[in-house]
């Protein structure tokens, strides 16, 4: 899996960028290191390229992309930023904002080892952070990347990556999917040996879709002063036309959403480095082992202008044997969600108020077989997506407050039988988002705008070997701020109050590794760091 982290300096009383996020863990050896581009100024909307030249002999235990970015203090807005080798996207976030006085120093971590497949040619790398430089947007950003490759100590095993890494990207850019029906798509003849197979999917929320958590159904968008296609996305993935997974979309709020001093200086939950959706597609293994070209596809449903989307397609294949067969044993995939949207509204004096909710609820099984070199391998994958926004509204002559309630609930379990017996996988994700706004015009003219948002993200995943647990870890990443902007009646922005931000994180695994990190922040600027406090023995 992709893993992602944050690193900072966390210093008291600071107002450069801060996370409780921890690094990604590695092994306790020498990292060989290759320089993948540094001092790049990124100050136009052209990608800029380097050279990627594998110089790390083998075997690695884990493979970690290493990357720092900065931004000039001035005007600027957040930007993506992604970092591609050949087609492949190997890093997917945003960028923070400065402020007039402050210049912001960040760096990303990204545990790349099961792309492993992909550092072994050389080949040219793309990093794309478009970014506009002029009389109003002053501040250029900067950055430099590297990748380390650990080699394996005494207690490491050598890394097991995929054999293959395929992008569904034609180039290196993202696709830009506007409706339902858009589609990032790719035909590829596969190997015939493939065991198992994975989809990783960014699909990043833009434009008039950056806060589709926000939106309502299109007959009381107008009224409700809001984006339409309902508060409900979910990308879906298809092989050959047919429903092959779904991926829920996560609620990433970037460092200008809504109110840019609510992320100052902690940002939100995974903003400057996205966690990519992983579908499992062993199942279907066997009917891509048939040697005739395939096309898997990523499309997300409800877009509405638009989504910013890269996949890639991971191959385990079977080392000895050069056709594995097998079948597609059943699947109770749908082709879309069936969404549920009920609307209790009333007019209030000629104004709306009351609650829209959309839920979705899914569940699938699917199940195949191959026959490997080592035997018969059954795999059934079990998802379950429980999917809730709930948008209660108060519009007044000089209110406009809009609460949202939303959770989605992922479980996901992968069954295999081989003949060592049965193995298991299962991961239980919860992203709860909470959005309490207001817009309150006063007397004088002059509008007050109130926002606290709960953001989090939860992970618990445990694996099996015929019923004993060999394997446990849980994450737990919460962000909570609150600010009031205060606007003229032009709405031109006359200063903030009551800012402040908390975000804790908590993890630990049956290995015995704990971390927890809480960081506060109150006017802009770090005020307290807890280290270990859900680590401690009670």
């Amino acid at each position: 899996m992709m893993f992602a982290s944050i690193a900072f300096a966390q210093t008291i009383g600071s107002a450069n960028t801060a996370s409780a996020d921890p690094p990604i863990r590695h092994p306790e050896t020498t990292p060989c290191t290759v320089q993948l581009f540094s001092n790049v100024v990124f100050a136009d909307f052209n990608a800029k390229t380097f050279q990627y030249t594998p110089t790390c002999a083998r075997p690695w235990a884990k493979v970690i992309l290493v990357a720092t970015f900065s931004v000039d203090a001035g005007r600027q807005f957040d930007r993506t930023a992604n970092l591609w080798l050949g087609n492949t996207n190997i890093y997917f976030g945003t960028t923070a904002e400065p402020s007039h006085t402050v210049s912001r120093l960040w760096t990303i971590q990204r545990d790349i080892t099961d792309y492993s497949a992909l550092l072994t040619t050389a080949q040219t790398g793309t990093v794309d952070l478009g970014n506009l430089v002029n009389s109003t947007y002053t501040s250029s950003l900067h950055g430099d990347a590297f990748l380390q490759f650990y080699p394996p100590g005494d207690d490491d095993r050598v890394a097991v990556a995929a054999d293959q890494v395929l992008p569904l990207n034609p180039s290196p850019s993202t696709a830009l999917l506007f409706t339902t029906t858009d589609q990032l798509a790719a035909t590829f003849t596969l190997p015939t040996n493939i065991e198992r197979a994975y989809l990783d999917v960014f699909s990043q929320s833009q434009s008039s879709d950056e806060f589709w958590y926000t939106c309502v159904p299109n007959d009381v968008a107008a009224e409700l002063q809001s984006c339409g296609n309902t508060g409900f996305r979910e990308s879906e993935i298809t092989i050959d036309g047919k429903p092959a997974g779904f991926a829920p979309v996560y609620p990433w709020i970037y460092t200008g959403g809504i109110d840019p001093y609510l992320w100052r200086p902690i940002p939100g939950v995974q903003t400057l480095n996205f966690v990519p959706y992983r579908v499992d597609l062993t199942p279907f293994a066997a009917s891509l082992n048939d040697g005739n070209p395939h096309t898997v596809a990523v499309s997300v449903f409800n877009a509405d202008s638009y989504f910013s989307v890269s996949a890639a397609l991971l191959l385990y294949q079977d080392h000895g044997a050069t056709h594995v067969t097998g079948g597609l044993l059943n699947s109770t995939l749908t082709a879309a969600p069936t969404p549920t949207v009920t609307e209790n509204l009333v007019m209030v004096q000629g104004n709306p108020q009351g609650y829209v909710t959309v839920t979705s609820n899914r569940h699938s099984v699917v199940k195949g077989y191959v026959n490997t070199s080592h035997g018969k391998v059954v795999t059934g994958v079990e998802q379950t997506v429980n999917f809730r926004n709930r948008q209660h509204f108060v519009l007044t002559s000089t209110l406009f407050e809009q609460d949202i309630t939303q959770a989605t609930d992922i479980t996901a379990t992968t069954s295999t039988v081989d003949r060592a017996g049965r193995h298991m996988s299962s991961v239980a994700q919860r992203w709860p988002l909470t959005v309490d706004y207001s817009l309150l015009t006063n007397p004088d003219g002059t509008l007050n705008q109130t926002t606290t948002i709960n953001q989090s993200y939860q992970n618990a995943l445990s694996r099996s070997n015929n019923g004993e647990t060999s394997y446990w870890s849980v994450v737990s990443n919460a962000v909570n701020p609150s600010d009031t902007l205060e606007f003229d009646s032009s709405f031109n922005v006359l200063g903030n109050t009551g800012q402040a931000n908390t975000q804790t994180y908590n993890t630990k695994d049956s290995t015995g590794y704990c971390y927890s990190r809480t960081l506060t922040a109150a006017g802009g600027v770090l005020t307290g760091v807890v280290k270990g406090q859900a680590c401690r023995a009670h």
